[in-house]
């Protein structure tokens, strides 16, 4: 695993974790916003270790759902999970009425935590591939 990439990943984490802590100041809206750069940081962890860098939400999107949930690499739930907390994040950033509820948020960091699970397992797995057919 990259180095670029590990440190994505433990932006995530460290992101995951202020969003358990905007929740427990009962602040969900926040925490959508949080869970979604979660998201996106895990995204570009895996798209970054096969050498993709974008510098847009939308290409960083694109390419997750090429590489990743249209080839079945990972669950493509993943990538719905990502687009509707985009979605999420942007009615909370930009809507001044809209706060979702404690229990949406609770889901979506499940399901954060999942998507960061998975990604950390498959990059484990491919450095083991790696590993195992060195001479």
């Amino acid at each position: 695993m990259k180095e670029g990439t590990r440190k994505l990943l433990a932006k995530a984490e460290r992101t995951l974790e202020a969003a358990r802590g905007l929740l427990d100041l009962d602040h969900p809206d926040s925490a959508a916003g949080r869970l979604y750069y979660a998201m996106f940081y895990v995204a570009e962890a895996l798209l970054y270790d096969q050498d993709l860098e974008f510098s847009k939400h939308s290409a960083v999107h694109a390419a997750y759902g090429k590489h990743f949930a249209k080839t079945g690499v990972l669950d493509p739930r993943f990538h719905r999970w990502l687009l509707d907390a985009f979605n999420t994040r942007l009615q909370t950033d930009y809507g001044f009425d809209m706060i979702p509820s404690v229990s949406a948020v609770e889901t979506m960091l499940t399901q954060a935590t999942a998507f960061l699970t998975a990604a950390r397992e498959y990059l484990e797995s491919t450095r083991d591939d790696l590993e195992a057919r060195r001479p």
